[in-house]
């Protein structure tokens, strides 16, 4: 993502602070013209690893090769598996299955944020038409937003979050490339704040939650959370990004104590809590799984998706877009119904020589 140096800086220390294995993911969802195998699913995650960590993940000799699965994915339904090694020492696994019906493949899908499987919905529309069949198929996964404590509305206008995250409505339309730029740069820092503030409102929360595990408190519970606003101003001041700031110096240097820096230690429990707090923000930002489909017969309409070379269509699916609501993906396509153009050819040869019969017969 490119939401700001502030997001950027955010998501690459969270992961560095946790041990998260997130290596390029893809989604492909094929919708079938089978009443008895309506769709299918696969998912197939790659990454580059060393050939003396590829050792490592040997079970034992002549076992099919194994890799961590990504935090993002929950392949407990999936029936079938295949790893492979490819060229520049990438590794792939794929999983897939059939499903007997569009909610089946829609209740379970693989797709996880903090280790809780993504709520979506599928439908799927026939529409029969005699010479072909209209499918329209659409998938609807839902708004992760109220992870966030502080609503983004309150920063800034609904469609203006709405197009910083999911690029509509289009605000920018008809703008020049000059003001274009001017409009973004007037969005950017209302959602940095909105995020900064979720930040510290997760760091505050955590402490007060924690804080009969503080040895010495310097002030009490009930002291400390009156000081809300006067330790995030002097926390704030003066610092360009959330992440520059250390936290427990600034905290050090405000009640002249060390009793809180536990918490900023990951080596301890506390630290690490903390961490896992703020990572159930910011992993939405790392959330990334490019979302394939294949359509039975010829699609005519993808939706906010890219027709690829071959015949799929491929939809940008990313946590950001479901921060501010709900994301659908959807398409349309016609499937010929040959047995429809035979009968209509044999129905008119039929009519033909019916026709040439009662002329040949009328002019006797």
């Amino acid at each position: 993502m490119n939401t700001s140096k502030l997001l950027g800086i955010a998501l690459a220390g969270t992961l560095l602070l946790s041990s998260c294995y997130q290596p390029d993911v893809v989604m492909h969802t094929t919708i079938k013209d089978e009443a008895w195998v309506p769709c299918e699913r696969k998912i197939t995650y790659s990454n580059v690893m060393p050939k003396q960590m590829r050792d490592s993940l040997w079970k034992e000799v002549n076992v099919k090769w194994s890799q961590p699965v990504p935090e993002c994915l929950n392949t407990d339904a999936f029936m079938s598996t295949h790893t492979e090694i490819g060229k520049d020492d990438t590794v792939s696994t794929t999983f897939w299955t059939p499903f007997k019906s569009i909610d089946e493949m829609s209740q379970q899908t693989p797709l996880q944020l903090n280790g809780t499987r993504l709520r979506s919905e599928a439908k799927l529309k026939k529409q029969f038409r005699w010479f072909y069949t209209k499918y329209v198929f659409s998938e609807t996964f839902f708004c992760v937003g109220d992870t966030f404590q502080l609503a983004d509305t309150l920063y800034a206008d609904k469609d203006l979050v709405r197009y910083w995250f999911t690029g509509e409505p289009n605000l920018v339309k008809g703008m020049s490339g000059a003001e274009a730029s001017q409009k973004l740069s007037e969005i950017e820092p209302n959602i940095n704040r909105w995020l900064n503030d979720n930040l510290l409102k997760v760091g505050f929360d955590f402490i007060v939650g924690h804080y009969d595990s503080i040895p010495a408190p310097p002030v009490s519970k009930e002291r400390f959370v009156e000081l809300h606003d006067t330790l995030v101003r002097f926390i704030t001041t003066g610092a360009d990004d959330l992440l520059d700031i250390k936290p427990e110096e600034k905290l050090r240097d405000f009640f002249h104590s060390n009793a809180y820096d536990d918490f900023f230690n990951n080596e301890t429990s506390l630290g690490k809590g903390l961490t896992n707090e703020l990572s159930k923000q910011l992993n939405i930002f790392g959330f990334n799984v490019p979302y394939l489909l294949t359509m039975p017969g010829k699609v005519i309409d993808t939706g906010n998706g890219v027709l690829q070379p071959d015949g799929s269509i491929r939809y940008t699916f990313t946590g950001e877009r479901l921060i501010p609501k709900d994301y659908t993906i959807t398409a349309t396509s016609h499937v010929t119904n040959i047995w429809a153009y035979v009968l209509t050819l044999v129905a008119c040869i039929i009519v033909a020589v019916i026709a040439e019969k009662r002329k040949k017969k009328a002019g006797k």
